[in-house]
C-alpha cells in the first residue's frame, strides 16, 4: 500500500467515525490515540488531519492533539444558508441537461431509500451520490468541491435529526417519498419548479436537525 493511500484510507475512516459520531463532537484526542485506533504511523494521522480541518470538522490544538468540531445551531444554519444559495441554482440548469434514462435511475435509487433494512452508513452514502447525480451535469468541479464540503459538514447533524426519527416505520416512507417527489419536480423540466422542490427539501432538512439539536438530550446517534 503506498503511502499516499494510506492517507486517503486513514482520511476516509476518521471521516466517518466523526460524521457517524463515533468520534464525538468536541472530544479531544492525542494524534498517538488517533495513530492506535487505525494502526498506523503518526505521519498519515497529521496529513489526515489537515484535511479534516479544511473540511470543518476538526479544530487542531497546539502540541499533538485535535478537538472534535463542536455541534452548534449557528454552524447548522450557515451550513444551510449557503446551501440554499448553491443548490436550486445548479438545480435550475440541471433538469434541463439530465436524461430521462438519468432520472429513472434516480427514482429507483429514490425508492430505495425506505427500506428499514438500510443501515445509517449505507442510506448516507447513496443520500450523497442520489444529491450527486442530480446536481452533476449543470455542476463546475468547484461547486461540487464546496457542495462535498457542506454536505460533509451537514451530516452530522442531520445523523441526529434523522436518527431520533428513524425507529418510526413512517419516517422511511417520509425518506422514500421526499427524494421521489424530488425526481418528479426534476421530470418537469420546469426551473422554478425544481427550485422550489429543492429549497423545499433543504427546509424541512434543516427544521429536523434544529428541533433535534434544540433538545437538551440530544445525543449523536452510532453508525
Amino acid at each position: 500500500m503506498t503511502s499516499r493511500s494510506v492517507v486517503e484510507q486513514s482520511t476516509d475512516e476518521l471521516r466517518r467515525a466523526i460524521l457517524a459520531g463515533t468520534l464525538a463532537p468536541g472530544a479531544e484526542y492525542s494524534l498517538r490515540e488517533l495513530a492506535g485506533m487505525l494502526n498506523v504511523s503518526f505521519i498519515p494521522i497529521r496529513e489526515a488531519l489537515r484535511s479534516l480541518e479544511s473540511e470543518g470538522l476538526v479544530v487542531t490544538r497546539p502540541g499533538r492533539s485535535i478537538v472534535i468540531a463542536p455541534l452548534n445551531l449557528e454552524d447548522l444554519h450557515g451550513i444551510y444558508r449557503l446551501r440554499r444559495t448553491l443548490e436550486p441554482e445548479i438545480a435550475r440548469r440541471s433538469c434541463l441537461l439530465l436524461t430521462d434514462a438519468d432520472l429513472d435511475r434516480l427514482q429507483a435509487q429514490a425508492a430505495g431509500f425506505g427500506d428499514v433494512r438500510r443501515g445509517m452508513d449505507d442510506i448516507y452514502d447513496g443520500h450523497h451520490e442520489f444529491h450527486f447525480a442530480l446536481l452533476a451535469p449543470a455542476a463546475s468541479t468547484w461547486d461540487l468541491r464546496v457542495l462535498t464540503t457542506l454536505w460533509r459538514a451537514g451530516e452530522r447533524y442531520i445523523r441526529i435529526g434523522f436518527g431520533q426519527l428513524d425507529p418510526d416505520p413512517g419516517e422511511h416512507e417520509r425518506r422514500e417519498k421526499a427524494h421521489v417527489d424530488l425526481v418528479a419536480a426534476f421530470r418537469t423540466r420546469e426551473p422554478d419548479a425544481v427550485a422550489a422542490a429543492i429549497e423545499q427539501h433543504l427546509a424541512r432538512n434543516e427544521q429536523i436537525a434544529f428541533a433535534a439539536l434544540a433538545e437538551p438530550d440530544a445525543e449523536t446517534p452510532r453508525a
